[in-house]
């Protein structure tokens, strides 16, 4: 399975299952996964990238480690909404790992959410040679948390529709 949309995700979980939060930079790939409920996400350690082979295997176990059903990956969308290389990079990184895995993906608008990552580490006042080792999992984690928040928000409205409300 490649991309779905946010609104496909909810019906593909099951109990007991998490969603992943992925920050792919060039060097790094960080990473975040959602609690059982799914309401609260908490970064993971970054993967250092070397080649795509060996950065999917340990992506994939630390996946499976967590139990996630779905990964949210951030499409750094220009400004404007334009979609330039880096996002070009990303969907090839989705359509490639649909050759590894059968997870499903959800693209998510990550415009400003390393800004916002970088703003709360400093925040936190960790060290800048710290926050360079955290900005790509904080990122994830701004990713996934925005995502969850969604998520809730569509779950609620489908109670609200249905009158269970």
């Amino acid at each position: 399975m490649a991309a779905i949309t946010m609104e496909e995700l909810d019906a593909l979980l099951t109990p007991g299952q998490t969603i992943a939060g992925l920050d792919l930079g060039t060097e790094t790939i960080g990473l975040a996964v959602s609690d059982l409920s799914r309401s609260l996400a908490s970064p993971r350690p970054v993967i250092k990238r070397k080649k795509f082979t060996l950065d999917a295997q340990v992506l994939l176990t630390a996946l499976a480690r967590d139990n996630a059903g779905a990964a949210v990956i951030g499409l750094p969308v220009n400004m404007d909404g334009s979609e330039g290389p880096r996002a070009q990079a990303t969907r090839a990184f989705v359509r490639n790992m649909a050759e590894k895995s059968d997870l499903p993906f959800v693209f998510w608008d990550e415009r400003l959410s390393t800004v916002a990552a970088e703003r709360a580490l400093i925040e936190m006042d960790v060290s800048r040679m710290k926050r360079k080792g955290r900005i790509d999992s904080a990122a994830a984690s701004f990713i996934l948390q925005g995502a969850l928040d969604r998520l809730s928000g569509l779950r609620r409205a489908a109670r609200s529709s249905s009158g269970d409300g």
